[in-house]
């Protein structure tokens, strides 16, 4: 079966780190670009990062120089590696796979994590 499954999401105070991991499975994980969304309460959901099938990455301008997206094909796995947390990084983070394929679309949604920065 078809699926992501998001980990590593926690309570962390102010200026903490933590690494995301969402693990994916029933596709060709190396040929589809993967994306981390998040989610706060009574907003919309907005993009964090992206990592395309090549390697390319592409960032929200409030997380840049603080989180990194990355990729190993290897594991079916993609990370966001979170640092100098703020408390407006609280949200419900969500890793979102899609092949980018016009003919042959298939998109797939994880559970989300929770990620609750406070002091």
């Amino acid at each position: 079966q078809v699926q992501l499954v998001e980990s590593g999401g926690g309570l962390v105070q102010p200026g903490g780190s933590l690494r995301l991991s969402c693990a994916a499975s029933g596709f060709t994980f190396s040929h589809y670009s993967m994306t981390w969304y998040r989610q706060a309460p009574g907003t919309e959901r907005e993009l964090v990062a992206d990592i395309t099938a090549s390697g390319i990455t592409t960032y929200e301008d409030s997380v840049k120089g603080r989180f990194t997206i990355s990729r190993d094909n290897g594991k079916n796995t993609v990370y966001l590696q979170m640092n100098n947390l703020k408390l407006e990084d609280t949200a419900v983070y969500y890793c979102f796979a899609d092949n980018r394929d016009t003919w042959y679309s298939h998109k797939c949604w994880g559970q989300g994590t929770q990620v609750t920065v406070s002091s």
